[in-house]
This record gives C-alpha cells, structure tokens and sequence, in this order.
C-alpha cells in the first residue's frame, strides 16, 4: 500500500445556524477512520439557503466550542464568511488546494442528504479534482438507491475505496461510513429553542458548551 501523504485535511462546511451533534459525530468519525491530522470547520454562506439567524462570528463562535475537544488540530476557516456573499464550494475548495499545496489529501466531508443533491452544486463534477469526497451514511444505505441521481452515483461508485486508502492520494476518491446513524435537523433544533425546549441534559443535540453561547448570547428566541 502506498504509504499516507504527511498531511491529511478534513474538510467540514456548513451553515452552523446552530452546529449541533450530527455535525461532531460527522467529523469524529472521519478523523477516526482516517487518523487525519487536521479538521477545518468551514462556516458558509450558502447559496441554497437563506434567513440565516445567527450571525457569522456566532456561527463561528460556535463551531470553534463544539470541536473543542476534538483529538485532531482543529481550524475554523473563515474564509467563506470574508468574501461577504454566497459562495460555491467547488471556489472553496480551490483555495483551499492553493494554500495547502497539490500533496495534501483534502477530504470533503457530507452528509447523505447532501449526496442526493450532489448534483445540483456548481461544477460539481470538479469536486473529485480537488478532493476526496467522504459521506456517513446510516445502516443500510444504498449509493443506487433512488434517492440518489444516477449520475452521482456512478461517479461516486467508480472512485469508491476504503476509508484507510484515502490518505495515500491527495484527491480524486469517495468513501463511505455506513453506521452513522444521526438524524438531526437545524430547523428543528431552532423551533425547539425558541420554544425553550433544550436543557443541559445528555438528550440534547447541541453540545453543552453551544448550549450555553446560546443563551449567553439569546439566540433563537422568538
């Protein structure tokens, strides 16, 4: 086997509007099953979505407490939020591969749901350039399912390869995690706190240190 590239990134985006456990699971467990060196937490500004509530150095605030205790170097990439406008990952990723040169494994991390609209994103054919493309997925699902278009899945079958050889090139390859069973929604999580639903008890979905900022700083409420 070809020996692993001295650095391997993990690449987490999202809007964070709040970061909540499925977000931590995610990244857990890719840093596990590719002992990576780095995870970088990217707050976005999506251009699917809108009306986001917090604000971008909340939202920032918040991922840096929620992958605190992360056993891994963690980097809160602020990129997105600099450039002050909706932004398409494939422009992300591209700076990204600049500034950290063309022998670093970059690995994009995704939920399924993502997947499924994999092919709605902006070049999103380029993505396999410029990184691996990592998806957790719960028990038992299928990439020729018929919740994911078939031109995605056929681009992610011909590149699909163990967890463990991802390391070894910087780009190109997909894996998948088929055991993280997280069903989390943002939106929910938001409902639930401008009912003032959550407590600091082991049922939450927000880390307890996000949590806190939360109500530190009275976001969310109606």
């Amino acid at each position: 086997m070809t020996a692993p590239l001295s650095s391997c990134v993990l690449l987490l985006g999202g809007s964070f509007d709040p970061i909540h456990n499925g977000h931590v699971a995610l990244a857990a467990t890719f840093v596990r099953l590719l002992g990576a060196s780095e995870l970088r937490v990217i707050p976005t500004v999506p251009w699917q979505k809108s009306s986001l509530v917090a604000t971008p150095d909340q939202r920032a605030d918040m991922a840096a407490l929620a992958f605190a205790d992360l056993p891994c170097r963690v980097v809160i990439d602020r990129q997105e939020l600099e450039r002050g406008r909706p932004t398409y990952t494939v422009e992300t990723l591209r700076a990204l591969r600049a500034e950290l040169g063309q022998d670093a494994a970059l690995c994009f991390l995704m939920g399924a749901d993502q997947l499924q609209r994999l092919d709605t994103w902006h070049d999103w054919h380029d993505l396999f350039a410029l990184a691996h493309l990592c998806v957790a997925a719960r028990p038992g699902f299928m990439l020729d399912g018929p919740d994911i278009p078939a031109a995605v899945a056929a681009e992610f079958r011909s590149r699909l390869v163990a967890p463990e050889q991802l390391c070894a090139r910087p780009a190109g390859q997909t894996c998948i995690a088929p055991d993280l069973a997280v069903d989390i929604s943002s939106t929910r999580i938001r409902q639930a706190l401008a009912a003032g639903n959550y407590q600091h008890d082991s049922g939450s979905p927000i880390p307890a240190p996000v949590l806190d900022y939360i109500e530190q700083h009275n976001l969310y409420k109606k």
